[in-house]
């Protein structure tokens, strides 16, 4: 039978259109169990890659013949050759191009909306780490916010509807992945924007994003209206684009809210997140368009693969917005936490400017789940 290559976007493109997939992952248990391709209708084989080493045939009956099989793996090598072992006992199966590092990697853009006097909104969907970032176009200008490091993709889209970046924003300094604002702005020359209550140790210059900025983008009325909303960070701060849309970073999400302790600072926060969610954002518009930094399970996505809801909505079914009693609160958002994301401490640095890690060792430090919200 033959052997195909899958890449990580006819993956997310599954995951979209909630297709069925089975997929036999032959990392070691304890990585498949920490983090994992995620789809509605996906089903999965957890094999170890050493248990194999001697054949397949003990498997084979557990391999569908009437859906796509995807083998994955960490970088590829293993997966090929378990995919070619299954090939040569007659099944048809895929292989995931570049393993679970391209399916971290990969970014899907995702229309999110039309611009009052033109222009649209984009949403870059990380599938495979629940990071979001953001395009907003007008008249010929860009604005980037919170990029991912793999900043040629933002470049190339920017190309291909023919626009140029000429503002990128970070909402607050990152803890969960490596920024690709600075970088961005370096290759467009655009300006860099950082809220500079987060940037007290950063070793580079940067705009300072402070409540009540409006930067404009082209020569149509786009603002972007920064409103101070700490909690997540100390420097959080959320964007109401074209009075239609909030764009929350890692303050609010659909199903979840952002955790307060990336810094060390749980209990010192926790109440400029309570001010942040429970005051100012109900001094906003219920009508605003909700658009996050992360999502955190796959349920959160549209039927359109988007990850959007209007503020009424949360407003009414989001548990973390509706804790009356402070202190069930405050526990809720310093106690049992989820683990923190890997090499958070190194991410912060990098972010900051402080080190310098390479390609590779940017790759290894933010493999595994979203871990900035919690439930």
């Amino acid at each position: 039978m033959s052997l195909n290559i899958m890449t990580s976007k006819e993956v997310t493109r599954k995951v979209f259109n909630k297709e069925e997939l089975f997929i036999l992952d032959v990392r070691n248990e304890s990585d498949f169990n920490e983090w994992k391709i995620e789809g509605e209708n996906f089903q999965y084989l957890n094999i170890p890659y050493f248990e194999l080493l001697d054949g397949v045939e003990e498997i084979l009956e557990k391999i569908p013949s009437n859906k796509d099989v995807l083998v994955v793996c960490a970088k590829e090598g293993s997966s090929l050759m378990v995919a070619e072992m299954l090939s040569e006992e007659g099944l048809e199966v895929f292989y995931l191009q570049g393993g679970m590092k391209a399916w971290s990697e990969h970014l899907e853009p995702v229309k999110v909306g039309d611009l009052t006097d033109g222009g649209e909104i984009y949403q870059f969907v990380r599938i495979g780490k629940g990071c979001l970032s953001y395009m907003v176009v007008s008249d010929g200008e860009a604005a980037v916010i919170d990029s991912t490091r793999m900043t040629d993709v933002y470049l190339e889209f920017a190309k291909s509807i023919g626009v140029n970046i000429t503002n990128v924003f970070d909402t607050h300094l990152h803890a969960d992945h490596i920024s690709g604002g600075r970088k961005l702005a370096e290759k467009t020359n655009a300006a860099y924007w950082l809220p500079p209550k987060d940037a007290t140790e950063v070793t580079f210059s940067y705009n300072a994003l402070e409540d009540g900025n409006e930067v404009m983008i082209g020569s149509t009325a786009i603002n972007i209206h920064a409103l101070y909303s700490p909690g997540h960070t100390i420097g959080s701060t959320s964007f109401v684009v074209d009075e239609k849309f909030l764009l929350s970073g890692d303050i609010l999400f659909i199903d979840s809210i952002g955790r307060p302790d990336l810094a060390g600072m749980a209990e010192d926060w926790v109440s400029d997140l309570r001010e942040s969610l429970y005051t100012r954002y109900r001094e906003l518009s219920e009508e605003l368009i909700v658009l996050p930094a992360h999502f955190m399970i796959i349920d959160e996505l549209n039927a359109d693969g988007s990850v959007t809801e209007r503020l009424g909505v949360l407003f009414a079914k989001n548990h973390g917005l509706n804790i009356k009693d402070e202190n069930e609160f405050r526990k809720l958002v310093t106690e049992n936490l989820p683990p923190q994301p890997n090499a958070y401490q190194e991410i912060r640095q990098t972010n900051m400017g402080k080190i310098n890690p390479d390609e590779e060792e940017q790759r290894e430090m933010e493999i595994g789940p979203n871990r900035c919200a919690v439930r």
